[in-house]
């Protein structure tokens, strides 16, 4: 229950903080708007028409209205720096005056920047060596990727939606012109016109360019998988277009040390294609047995992650003991992670106690070695990817998974969760463990862009990268989230509060006189109040010459207590 409370009251804050910044970026839109309105009441008095006459003349005719105008002037001031900071905050990350104290004037004044140890690690003999500088934002080819012509295109069809960008579709071209084209010096007549093929952007254009392919060597393989990709409108006649690329180019494709690294990634391609197929049409144990031995063929190309969609398919069969083993050899120190592994191996440690977990029962005893294990399996994955558990908790909407990923980004976490949800409904009480638990791990790490707690510092381009990934129509997660530092906020709030004063100060002298002194004597009051009732109470406490002496002087001075 303790549990359970905290995660409504933390849900709350989030979105009260989450209104607070919506609303900001319209309060800076009417801070503008207040701008511009007190340069255009004030330009007469400034005389910004005539703002380059000469100094003397300038000094000689300062009335006390023009010192007013003079603080408005600089209050205006002020708001356009606090426009440029806000600007400049929401396009970086960060504020422009922190970042220039913190990187030009802090090393003048000798500091020493904390950052200067982000690139080191200790070793196993206490000795600080350099860490291997690592791609951050690397863009991965999603082993799940959904086919064009069967899915990506019917959801455009139904929807009116383009679900894939062109950054995500040119990253795609690009993979295709690596692993299916050779040496110029090598080209074929067709395989120059697929060459091209792959370079279209326009869909009816690639799909003519593989026919023209055809017609100039019916058995081109390459040509049938660009159909099988974009022409086919279902799985199973893309299932018969990948068939007949394998068929005719069987006799082509001898995978064997000589043979044509052209070749070798094509064979690769189509069945993985056809097992994916398989697994869509409900034949997973074909499926399971084609991706096994792709991987016993073919155990050099890990870089394709066929054993995530070997996991995948594992799980639709509810075969843990065999997910378990997949685990225990891609689950390694020294090799790659990802969502996949991480979530799998959080959903198994779940699965095993999530049907008997209750809030309040571990609240009272506590939690057990088994349920132990399987919430730091938890805060382990949200550590690696912290997008995922909100999408399989349905807090946010999924789209068509692109077909490219970015590691601990949003765009993995779409493709994990679009592929898995289903998979973590079926464990019971698997998405509850999960509800209750993942908020703590961003309480075990305090600074997220800092240090880490398992892994690296999460990187901070991660946003840029996920949003040349996903469609427009999808809200980017963000983290960690950019909030609106106190800094910004209270010189937002006393640059409009200065600028306002100068303002109805200039327009309306008498008036604000008025007003301020009506200000002063109601905050004055409280404490003329508490004064006049404590001089009361002496007279009860003190000696009797001591009261009159109180009442005498109350009678000879009204004014002071009213």
């Amino acid at each position: 229950m303790i549990l359970i409370s905290n995660s409504q009251s933390h849900g709350f804050a989030e979105r009260l903080k989450s209104w607070l910044s919506w609303s900001w970026t319209y309060v800076c839109a009417v801070w503008f708007a207040m701008v511009l309105t007190m340069i255009y009441v004030l330009r007469s008095p400034l005389k910004l028409q005539e703002s380059v006459t000469a100094a003397s003349v300038f000094l000689n005719t300062l009335t006390p209205k023009f010192y007013v105008a003079l603080t408005g002037t600089s209050s205006l001031i002020s708001g356009l720096i606090l426009i440029f900071e806000w600007w400049y905050f929401r396009k970086y990350g960060t504020s422009f005056i922190e970042q220039v104290s913190v990187s030009h004037l802090r090393p003048l004044l000798g500091g020493v920047e904390n950052s200067s140890s982000a690139g080191l690690f200790t070793s196993a003999s206490g000795e600080v060596e350099q860490r291997p500088s690592v791609s951050e934002c690397k863009v991965w080819r999603n082993p799940l990727n959904l086919f064009r012509g069967a899915e990506y295109s019917r959801y455009t069809w139904v929807t009116g939606r383009e679900p894939l960008t062109y950054y995500d579709m040119n990253l795609s071209a690009q993979d295709h012109q690596t692993f299916f084209t050779c040496d110029t010096q090598q080209l074929k007549p067709e395989d120059t016109v697929m060459q091209k093929a792959w370079r279209e952007r326009n869909p009816q254009a690639r799909i003519r360019a593989a026919y023209q392919a055809l017609e100039l060597n019916h058995e081109c393989a390459a040509a049938y998988v660009l159909l099988a990709e974009e022409e086919a409108t279902t799985i199973v006649e893309a299932e018969r277009l990948f068939k007949q690329a394998l068929k005719f180019g069987m006799h082509h494709i001898r995978p064997h040390p000589q043979s044509d690294m052209r070749d070798t990634n094509l064979l690769v391609y189509i069945k993985r294609r056809l097992a994916m197929c398989a697994r869509k049409l409900g034949r997973i144990k074909e499926a399971v047995k084609m991706m096994r031995d792709l991987m016993k063929e073919f155990p050099l190309l890990g870089m394709l992650n066929i054993h995530e969609n070997l996991l995948e398919a594992l799980l639709e069969l509810q075969a843990y003991a065999d997910v378990q083993a997949v685990l225990a050899k891609y689950d390694d120190i020294s090799l790659p992670k990802s969502a996949t592994i991480c979530y799998t191996s959080a959903l198994l440690k779940a699965r095993a106690v999530s049907d008997k977990f209750s809030p309040e029962a571990a609240s009272r005893r506590g939690l057990s070695t088994a349920e132990m294990n399987a919430v730091e399996a938890i805060h382990r994955a949200v550590e690696f990817n912290p997008h995922v558990p909100k999408y399989l908790l349905e807090m946010k909407s999924l789209i068509l998974p692109p077909e490219h990923i970015l590691k601990r980004g949003d765009s993995e976490a779409v493709a994990y969760a679009f592929f898995h949800l289903q998979h973590w409904k079926r464990a019971e009480g698997a998405l509850n463990l999960l509800h209750c638990t993942w908020e703590g791990t961003f309480r075990i790490i305090p600074y997220p862009l800092e240090k880490g707690h398992l892994f690296y510092p999460y990187p901070g381009c991660t946003e840029t990268a996920d949003r040349e990934l996903l469609p427009s129509f999808h809200e980017v997660s963000v983290y960690p989230k950019k909030e609106l530092p106190f800094f910004i906020l209270f010189t937002a709030g006393l640059c409009s509060f200065t600028a306002m004063l100068a303002m109805l100060t200039h327009q309306f002298p008498d008036l604000m006189g008025i007003f301020v002194k009506a200000v002063n004597h109601a905050l004055s009051l409280p404490s003329l109040t508490c004064l006049h009732s404590t001089l009361h109470k002496i007279p009860r406490y003190m000696h009797p010459d001591t009261s009159k002496h109180a009442i005498l002087h109350e009678k000879e001075c009204p004014n002071l207590f009213w």
